[in-house]
């Protein structure tokens, strides 16, 4: 509570400290902006005197400053004696001095409370961004300059979806029937779960684009995607029934990758490193 806000003409107001909490969000929230309520422990101002740190507004001009809360020093430099104005020592800049100090605040104009801040959170805030609330930090010694209420934004970690920006990322692993035959699938959306039809002879590595089910982007317009990133899931054993109907194809032509759709599946794979 020591800093001073203001311009250099004129007595001088002190300036309350800013407060910081943290607002943890899930995506639905950061698709479509939330209302969150923060109970802060807090300088307020004293009810008893009404801020101004004296009993019944008991002040009296500062002698030195003269009100001013300015004072000149002169002090000798290498280039010869130099005038410089500075705020006023006696009054710390204020300009008046308390005879009689406020019995509830001691003269600071302040005391310790709490104040319940309802905090207006926008759609498409990112992790790491920091809002701010004028005037809702700590407040001014003797009715000085409320500081700032500084929210920072933390993002809750969606159980299958994963942020790229605007865009949502879904890795969907297929059976080998479906990505053979074709199928319809479920995919996560903030909202609710979504059909996706696969087309017969779906690749590993190809990616869907389902447009308009993203993020909103932060003071702008339109809406990311959400992207679905194809696997296709290789039984790891089989009952010996099951390795006979695999083994029945191993000689068919249509089970032997051509040389085009190898370059598309490594062409998928070597993006990832560029």
């Amino acid at each position: 509570f020591g800093s001073f806000g203001g311009g250099s003409a004129g007595p001088q107001r002190h300036r309350g400290s800013d407060l910081r909490v943290k607002a943890r969000l899930s995506l639905q929230e950061i698709a479509n902006g939330t209302t969150k309520k923060f109970k802060l422990k807090k300088y307020v101002a004293c009810t008893h005197c009404n801020g101004s740190g004296a009993e019944g507004n008991s002040y009296e001009t500062c002698p030195e400053c003269k009100g001013t809360g300015r004072v000149v020093r002169t002090q000798q430099s290498f280039f010869g004696m130099m005038r410089s104005e500075v705020p006023c020592p006696h009054c710390q800049g204020e300009g008046k001095i308390i005879k009689n100090k406020c019995s509830h605040c001691h003269g600071e104009g302040i005391v310790l409370g709490e104040e319940v801040v309802e905090v207006q959170i926008p759609a498409g805030v990112v992790e790491g961004m920091q809002l701010s609330m004028r005037g809702k930090g700590n407040a001014g010694k003797r009715n000085g300059i409320a500081g700032d209420l500084l929210i920072q934004i933390e993002e809750e970690k969606h159980p299958t979806l994963i942020r790229d920006e605007r865009d949502l990322i879904y890795n969907l692993l297929l059976d080998i029937p479906t990505a053979t035959l074709g199928g319809v699938v479920e995919i996560p959306t903030i909202k609710e779960n979504i059909k996706l039809t696969i087309e017969p002879g779906t690749q590993p590595g190809k990616a869907l684009r389902l447009r308009g089910k993203g993020l909103p982007s932060l003071n702008e317009y339109g809406r990311g995607d959400i992207v679905v990133n194809v696997s296709v899931y290789i039984p790891e054993t089989l009952n010996r029934d099951e390795k006979k109907i695999i083994e029945s194809f191993k000689d068919s032509e249509n089970f032997k990758p051509t040389e085009s759709i190898k370059e598309q599946i490594f062409r998928r794979f070597r993006n990832l490193f560029d």
